[in-house]
């Protein structure tokens, strides 16, 4: 019955993909249904994905509602507006028959998908907002916990640390990068990975800017691209949560006089930032006490403590211990709806300003396609529901943003060709359109392939690892914001 548990965990994930991923498809096109609606245009289809029909039904109100085979997108046929026969199939109303739709109505159908993405990214914001999104401690901190010498990579070579090379430090607490204020260490990832700064001899750099001691300064880091996507890596990693939860009785650091709730600063008058950094020490020191000095309350205390040797389970090996347990390492927060979407176009703006810099690293092979969004989701839900909501706004507001590039094809495409034959105060040939629609289809199409090969190679990559993440550990934040499936009009 073991298998019970992953078997139930992932059908209930796969049916939170299908339910989110596909009520954002749906709620954008409800805004285009409801505006055409509101301004007396047409609607001869709503549809959900692109191709033939799985299900079709016509209601009373004369529309054709269906599923269709292909899952990408999704449209609402409006004849009056534009003819994307390519990609809707083909109009069976005369539009001849129809009354022209005016500029301010095109404008108001076409804007009310993105809007409605938008809405419904603030609606999951408030719930998250009240019931709290939980992370791990450490991605809630701007303190850099410690820096190594060298970065180890996966085949066991070292390289040279890029954050030690500039004079990084354990305990340094980093404020902006690349004049990007930073709120937690998920935006000093980020705010590395997204750069776009070059140095005078081509080398990637990127510009931190840190408290150390009260004292504001700037630092040059020179990252380098690591791991099997190639990104810029610093080689910084966050400061932990060293306070105590619980202590084992008898053991060393209860019989010291540590209580619940002290917080570790440092050990023989050295500062640590992270756990690892303390069992190192103990590891180097186990013949005599080492003295510990912990914050409680508002006053700072010394206990001297003679850790144990205990062994390992997994390794047989004798290690150091004094019985402490430290808190746990998820927190839950409450971001506020309107910090949750912002960020968010922040991100999303920053990822497309990338993609575009001649500087940067960020190619269309490192964003994320309908497979890896989907992938992404599952993981999401795998650990907490209030995480894929949490990642469902992200989506949204890569929907709205996406959408409304002036891309043809997509609705921002459709206001460009709009604008433009309002300006000239005729309406664009309709053949250009047609052919300038159908190449772009092509180009968004096989864009959506290319990504999501690099989404499957990630896939195959990260299933042949040595030993998956348990379930009830989170997945790693997407390093920037996806590229959304194309969402037609």
């Amino acid at each position: 019955m073991d298998f019970l548990a992953p078997l139930l965990s992932n059908v209930w994930s796969g049916f939170l993909v299908v339910l989110f991923f596909g009520g954002s498809i749906f709620v954008h096109e409800l805004g285009h249904f409801l505006a055409a609606r509101k301004r007396g245009a047409k609607v001869e289809r709503f549809s959900i994905g692109f191709g033939p029909a799985i299900w079709s039904r016509r209601g009373k109100d004369g529309v054709e509602y269906r599923l269709s085979w292909i899952p990408l997108g999704g449209y609402v046929l409006l004849p009056q507006l534009a003819d994307l026969g390519p990609v809707e199939g083909e109009s069976t109303t005369d539009v001849t028959t129809l009354p022209p739709i005016d500029y301010t109505s095109k404008m108001l159908i076409l804007v009310a998908g993105a809007s409605f993405n938008i809405l419904f990214a603030f609606a999951l914001a408030c719930i998250v907002w009240l019931v709290g999104e939980p992370t791990f401690s450490e991605l809630n901190t701007t303190r850099i916990g410690t820096v190594n010498a060298v970065i180890k990579l996966a085949d066991g070579t070292t390289v040279p640390n890029p954050a030690a090379d500039a004079g990084l430090q354990a305990g340094d607490n980093v404020t902006s990068i690349d004049g990007h204020r930073v709120a937690n260490f998920e935006d000093i990832l980020n705010g590395v990975l997204l750069g776009k700064g070059r140095a005078s001899d081509d080398r990637r750099k990127a510009i931190f800017v840190i408290e150390r001691a009260g004292k504001s300064m700037e630092i040059v880091v020179y990252p380098r691209l690591l791991g099997d996507d190639k990104i810029r890596i610093s080689g910084v990693e966050p400061a932990e949560d060293l306070t105590t939860e619980s202590l084992l009785p008898d053991w060393p650091a209860a019989l010291a006089g540590v209580k619940p709730g002290d917080r570790v600063i440092a050990v023989d008058g050295k500062p640590v930032f992270q756990r690892v950094a303390i069992s190192e020490h103990l590891a180097k020191n186990t013949s005599r006490p080492s003295e510990f000095l912990l914050q409680r309350g508002h006053e700072q205390i010394t206990l001297r403590i003679q850790p144990r040797l205990d062994t390992d389970e997994r390794t047989g090996k004798s290690v150091p211990r004094i019985g402490l347990r430290y808190r746990d390492n998820i927190v839950i927060l409450h971001p506020t709806p309107w910090a949750q979407v912002s960020n968010d176009v922040v991100s999303t703006f920053r990822t497309l300003g990338a993609l575009l810099s001649p500087s940067s690293d960020i190619g269309p092979s490192k964003l994320s396609g309908p497979i890896g969004i989907a992938r992404a989701l599952h993981q999401q839900a795998q650990w907490d529901i209030r995480r894929a909501l949490w990642f469902v706004i992200l989506v949204n507001v890569n929907l709205a943003i996406f959408n409304l590039l002036p891309i043809p094809v997509l609705d921002g495409g459709q206001i460009l060709f709009a604008t433009i034959g309002r300006i000239r105060r005729r309406e664009l040939p309709a053949n250009f359109i047609m052919a300038t629609q159908s190449a772009f289809f092509v180009i968004l199409m096989s864009l959506i392939v290319y990504v999501s090969f690099f989404d499957v190679k990630r896939w195959a990559r990260d299933s042949r690892a040595e030993r998956p993440a348990p379930a009830a550990t989170p997945p790693a934040p997407a390093p920037s914001a996806p590229v959304p499936t194309p969402v037609g009009k």
